[in-house]
């Protein structure tokens, strides 16, 4: 594994575990985060939503996270509330590991921009007193 890829797995796990200190819930994965930020988005709190709808949300937050790097623009509510996004620029071509790293990344800084979170990690062996 790739230094790189190491720490952004690090980054990743201290995520979640900064998820889990803020909701009481560590996310399984990265399609409950999408669905968490759907949600955050969508702007109407915790209900029950349909599967479809689910997958709206999760839509929704794709959208949100890679409009981060440019690649889409909120175009506006439709009538119930919901965002539509519109595509600005190509995604690129990726295999699906790829994508995941991708989706991870802007993740992160969905949370570091929109909550100010600092989603940092330590080398290996160092601590934060170490610094």
């Amino acid at each position: 594994m790739f230094k790189r890829d190491l720490d952004a797995e690090r980054q990743w796990n201290t995520l979640l575990l900064t998820i889990e200190t803020e909701i009481s819930k560590k996310p399984k994965d990265l399609n409950e985060i999408l669905f968490l930020i759907g949600v955050q988005e969508l702007g109407r709190g915790a209900q029950r939503f349909s599967k479809e709808e689910k997958q709206d949300l999760m839509h929704i937050a794709i959208c949100k996270v890679l409009s981060l790097a440019g690649y889409y623009e909120l175009e506006g509510q439709d009538k119930e509330g919901w965002p539509h996004w519109k595509l600005i620029k190509k995604l690129p071509h990726f295999d699906l590991l790829e994508q995941e790293k991708l989706l991870k990344s802007h993740v992160i800084e969905y949370f570091e921009k929109e909550y100010g979170w600092v989603i940092f990690t330590s080398p290996i062996g160092e601590t934060e007193s170490d610094n």
